[in-house]
Formats: C-alpha cells, structure tokens, sequence
C-alpha cells in the first residue's frame, strides 16, 4: 500500500535516480542520431558495433539493478542471479531459433538444427508455443519468476539466511549449468543456442535493429528503474529494509518475513529474465556459460563497486565495470581478473558504500532518505 504522496512522489527527491533516468533518455535519443546522421568518417558518429556494446551494458545494468534490490534493501545475498540471466535469455534464444524456420543449415523447417544434428525425431513439449514472440517474452519472465518463487518458498520458510542462502543460490546456478550442458536436454549442449537470423522479421544484423535493441534496453532499465522506486517507497519497502536491518524484531513484531522475501525475490528474478531476454539478441548466442557461478559473483561485484542500497549506483556500476572489462580483456587480457578483485578489494576497504556514497551531490536528502532506508542514523 502506497502513502498518500502526489504522483510520482517516489522519485521525488531522488537527485542521482532523476539523472540517471535523464541520461538514459538523452542516450536513447542521440546514440541513434549520431549513428545515423553522422559521416562515419566524424568525430561524433557512433558506430553500430558501440550501439550493440552501449545496449549489452543497459542489459547487465538491468541485472545488476534486480541484485540491487534484494540484497542493498532486504539483505538477500544472491549468488545466483546469473541463473535467472540465462533462462530469460535461453527464452528468447529459443524464440528466435524457431524463427530460423528452413533457413539452417539442415533446411529443417521443424526442428533446429542442433537437434537435427542429434537425430532428434520431433520437437520437445516444452519446446510448443516459442513460435510466438509473445510467449517467448511472458516465458522470459514468468520461468524466472517461477524458479525464484518455488527456491525462496522452501528457502525463506526454512529461515536461511546469510551465507548458507548464497551459498545455496550459488549451487542451484551451478546444478543448472550441469543440466544445460547435457545435449539431452534439448538446449544445444555445450555450444547452447546461436545462428539466429531475424527477430519479429527484423534483420538482427541490420543498423536499425540494433539501435531498436539499444532503445528498447534504455526503456527496459529506465522502467525496472521506476519498479524497483516504486516498491521500496511503498509501505513494503520500508518492511523491506526492515528485514534488512533486523529481520529478528520484524519478526517479532508479527510480520511474515518469509513472504517479503518471497515478493521481492521473485520480481527481481523476472528483472533479470528481462534483461537476459535482451541480452541474447544483441550478442547472438546463449550458452550454459551463462550460468557459472563466476558471473554471479561479478554481477555482486558492479552493485557493490556502484553503490549498493542506492539502485542508480548499481546501474552506474555495471556500466563502468563492463566498460573496463572491454578495455583491459584487449589491452591486458591476463590482468583483467587480478584487476577485477582488486577494485572489489579496494572498494570493500575504502569506498563501503560504492562510488555513488563517495558523492554527496548524489545522497538521498531528508524525506527521500527515511523512505529509502539509508538515512544515517546518529551514533
């Protein structure tokens, strides 16, 4: 239940999210004009291959945001939200491979051409109704959703909290990547699902789809944005951080901690579908890579790198996490892990509350702050 606050109160005061949300409009504008109304010869001319880089960023920025907002207002320590990527993402690969129709390589109009390769004789139930983009899309989510609801209804009523649940999330991300590795599963093996041509009859390596793909990922991160506002300035969320600061007493005073948890785990699981989901057609592949451990644990990496407990810091993380990733696997491929911890290091020891906590222009002042939960409180 919401407070009686004018529209939109729960961005108001909001001074980081505000400009966050501004840039994004900004860049959803201008990356398409400067990529299509500037000579490529020019100072100021994006190029498509930046586009489906700048939109890959959105898309683990979406991710990072979904992790914000369990673990930086309710505790929830999840290292295995890159399980939730990947089956959003499996969800659009399987769309879109269906979409391929005859044009494999096997000319097979039925099957793909992995399970061609098999010798598989006919298309798997749970393969039905990818055909349709719609579904893909709704399967994107509510896959996620459900796998987050059924873990967290056995996890948060058995009261597991702290390590034992990320060490759990941790497990239950490596079992499926055990899973999706077998080639009985029927989702490609170990090279997964790829060759996609076209999605909802748009050329994927056309410029214009990409730079859609690049808008829709600004819209997608801007509106999860909204989401994730919306529910912590709820009433909700303030039980939320509640649990985050003291589950026992909130518990105490008879709240079912358990179905908080449950709530929030789940819409951050279907965060993270979505953003798997447009993730997939930007880069072309999905494989069982997707959930190792590893990259959960980077994903914790960028929210607490950007600032966690502020959901813009988490998005300002991902994006400049990843921007060096890009950088240094080509200048410095064999550095780029010892540098990765060592930033989670040196944030850890000396910037606790992330880059955004190092600005004060960015804290959330007054009233926005005690809506949030991270008001300081005196010592």
């Amino acid at each position: 239940m919401m407070r009686n606050d004018a529209p939109f109160g729960f961005i108001r005061g909001d001074r980081g999210g505000q400009i966050m949300l501004l840039l994004l409009f900004v860049a959803a504008i201008a990356v398409p004009m400067l990529n299509t109304m500037t000579d490529p010869g020019s100072a100021l001319h994006v190029p498509t291959y930046v586009v489906s880089l700048l939109g890959k960023y959105l898309t683990f920025a979406l991710l990072a945001l979904s992790v914000d907002l369990i673990w930086g207002y309710c505790g929830i320590l999840s290292l295995g939200h890159g399980a939730f990527f990947a089956l959003g993402g499996y969800a659009m690969g399987m769309h879109m491979m269906r979409e391929i129709g005859d044009r494999g390589n096997y000319g097979n109009a039925e099957l793909p051409d992995f399970m061609v390769f098999l010798n598989w004789k006919e298309l798997p139930w749970y393969w039905y109704g990818f055909d349709s983009f719609a579904f893909a899309a709704i399967m994107a989510m509510v896959v996620p959703g459900l796998l987050a609801l059924l873990f967290g209804w056995f996890a948060f009523r058995s009261r597991v909290t702290g390590v034992y649940l990320s060490i759990i999330t941790q497990a239950m991300t490596y079992a499926l990547l055990l899973a999706f590795f077998r080639n009985d599963m029927g989702f490609g093996g170990n090279n997964g699902l790829t060759d996609f041509k076209d999605v909802l009859g748009f050329d994927l390596q056309a410029d214009s789809t990409r730079l859609g793909l690049f808008v829709l990922s600004a819209a997608a991160v801007a509106g999860s944005y909204l989401i994730c506002r919306f529910i912590i300035y709820s009433r909700t969320g303030r039980v939320l951080v509640a649990i985050r600061d003291a589950e026992s007493r909130v518990r105490f005073l008879g709240y079912r901690v358990e179905y908080y948890k449950l709530f929030v785990f789940t819409v951050s699981a279907m965060l993270a579908g979505v953003a798997g989901a447009l993730y997939v057609p930007q880069v072309g592949i999905i494989n069982p890579s997707e959930f190792a451990p590893a990259n959960s644990i980077e994903i914790v990496i960028w929210v607490a790198v950007g600032g966690r407990g502020s959901l813009y810091g988490a998005v300002l993380g991902a994006i400049l996490i990843n921007y060096a990733r890009t950088y240094f696997t080509g200048a410095l491929p064999e550095l780029w892990l010892f540098m990765l911890g060592g930033i989670f290091i040196l944030t850890t020891l000396f910037l606790p509350k992330g880059l955004v906590g190092a600005l004060p222009s960015f804290t959330l002042p007054g009233r926005a702050a005690r809506d949030s939960g991270t008001e300081e409180k005196p010592a």
